[in-house]
């Protein structure tokens, strides 16, 4: 893959700032713009920012709202080179591009579906992309534009889409926005709770109410444009908890009804897809018992390179003074007999298969 001579990135906050420091790892030569200084100034002292002349790509990382203030200035500056967004709604760029001077021929509309709930430069991770898909809508774009567009997703180690811009902004309403509003609105429902309560929140809730510490200005920005397409995802959510509700309150024994429904939202999750945007896989989950002392970690993981067995996931549970950790792989059927039945022969201390 070709690299890039020059990036000018127009923002420098998450996402502008992550891609910077993913194009670095690259050695390649990048130049980030802001209206606020401190973040101008830390993202290039993170991403070693240069300034670019003639830069063969330009990125507007900032708010499509603000996107009408930088375009004229941008294209006089850089009239040769591809531009991109990459706004979270993409019907609203498309019309600002058209009534500007940039041609469209020249311009991508894209969407990386990648991020944090904390936002910032001082939050930016080069890795950010890896293994993520990035939506492209190119609409009248030319063929040299998209493949600039693909050759920085490829780059950065994320997977291109293609997608029109209207069905974008309904996935997006239903798998990214949907979600941030039940987020943020169980976690509203805490400030009504005695903190005693809250003393008693375990995993589950905080990872529910994980991207409600999102940033309130960014989102109500994004659920204003897309608001149409979000009335209707979430009229249906709203629905079904009105149904559910009625369960709770109706006479009678409804505990396989509300069974059914827990059952259906297990069948819904299982439709995520796994690992690079595949086909969610069906792991097999090896435990194994280590003591706790250095180098068993290490072992294990030269026995399955030894023996050419693929770790697809990992978690370890150990308590503070525990002689004993618990480690369990995630592997493929075959993988993890093949494993099992090498460490039994090497003496490990290894359980069951778990599906």
């Amino acid at each position: 893959m070709s690299s890039f001579s020059g990036v000018r990135i127009v923002g420098s906050g998450l996402i502008g700032t992550s891609i910077a420091l993913g194009l670095a790892k690259n050695s390649i030569p990048v130049d980030l713009v802001d209206s606020d200084s401190r973040s101008e100034n830390l993202a290039n002292d993170l991403a070693m920012g240069e300034k670019v002349v003639d830069p063969e790509l330009v990125i507007f990382s900032l708010p499509s709202q603000h996107l009408s203030m930088v375009i004229e200035r941008e294209y006089a500056l850089n009239p040769k080179s591809t531009f991109i967004d990459i706004g979270s709604v993409k019907t609203n760029p498309l019309v600002a591009i058209s009534s500007s001077k940039l041609p469209l021929s020249q311009f991508v509309a894209t969407h990386p579906m990648a991020g944090r709930e904390i936002g910032g430069p001082e939050s930016a991770r080069g890795d950010l992309f890896e293994g993520r898909s990035w939506v492209l809508t190119p609409q009248e774009s030319s063929p040299h534009s998209i493949e600039v567009a693909r050759k920085l997703v490829e780059l950065l180690g994320a997977t291109p889409i293609e997608m029109e811009p209207v069905e974008h902004d309904k996935a997006v309403a239903a798998i990214s926005h949907l979600p941030q509003i039940l987020a943020s609105a169980l976690a509203k429902q805490l400030n009504d709770f005695p903190d005693e309560w809250l003393a008693l929140a375990g995993q589950g809730l905080r990872d529910t109410v994980r991207i409600a510490g999102s940033d309130p200005k960014l989102w109500q920005e994004i659920i204003s444009m897309n608001r149409t397409e979000i009335a209707p995802v979430l009229h249906a959510l709203i629905n079904d908890l009105q149904a559910f509700e009625k369960l709770l309150v109706s006479n009678g024994d409804n505990s396989e009804t509300i069974g059914n429904y827990i059952q259906e939202g297990r069948d819904g999750r299982a439709k995520i897809p796994g690992k690079h945007g595949g086909k969610a896989r069906n792991y097999s989950y090896l435990p194994i018992v280590i003591p706790d002392a250095p180098g068993n970690l290490a072992a294990i993981f030269n026995i399955c390179a030894e023996i050419e067995v693929n770790v697809e996931d990992l978690s370890i549970e150990h308590s503070p003074g525990q002689l004993t950790g618990l480690i369990t792989l995630g592997l493929s059927q075959q993988g993890a007999e093949k494993l099992s039945q090498h460490l039994i022969s090497k003496g490990w201390n290894v359980h069951p298969v778990r599906k």
